[in-house]
């Protein structure tokens, strides 16, 4: 076999890779638009399973007065309000990063560029809100 057989016939093969989860966390980095769009379905599901016990807890803390006091003792816990802050990103990183996907829909912002300076200012200002949430649910203002 000549030298241009062997070097014609490994140049056109593609190459395909086993790869799991750790492979993903480890070898491969991912570009903002795939974080902030894992993160969006992640925030939604979790919000979509979370929805009827949150809505059950609200209509029992509007029964009566002593219902009422009773949630807000629950909730002036530390733990709950780190899982009230948790469940307060999530909706706030849903929301923004819904309104980048209806900007991409109405087709702003779609080459690589765009989308990648998008995805950032979703995590940013997502996350500058949720702070701004902390702060406010902790009582630093």
């Amino acid at each position: 076999m000549s030298e241009a057989v062997r070097e014609a016939s490994n140049k056109g093969r593609p190459v395909y890779r086993n790869v799991d989860i750790g492979d993903i966390t480890t070898k491969y980095r991912m570009p903002p638009s795939a974080i902030v769009s894992i993160l969006h379905r992640v925030s939604g599901a979790g919000l979509f399973l979370l929805l009827p016990f949150l809505l059950y807890l609200f209509q029992q803390s509007l029964l009566s007065e002593s219902t009422f006091g009773y949630f807000q003792g629950i909730v002036s816990h530390p733990l709950v309000k780190i899982i009230l802050l948790g469940l307060s990103w999530a909706y706030l990183h849903h929301f923004t990063a819904g309104i980048r996907h209806l900007f991409m829909d109405n087709h702003f912002a779609l080459d690589k560029d765009a989308a990648q300076s998008t995805a950032r200012w979703v995590l940013i200002i997502s996350l500058l809100l949720t702070a701004v949430v902390g702060l406010k649910l902790f009582g630093v203002f």
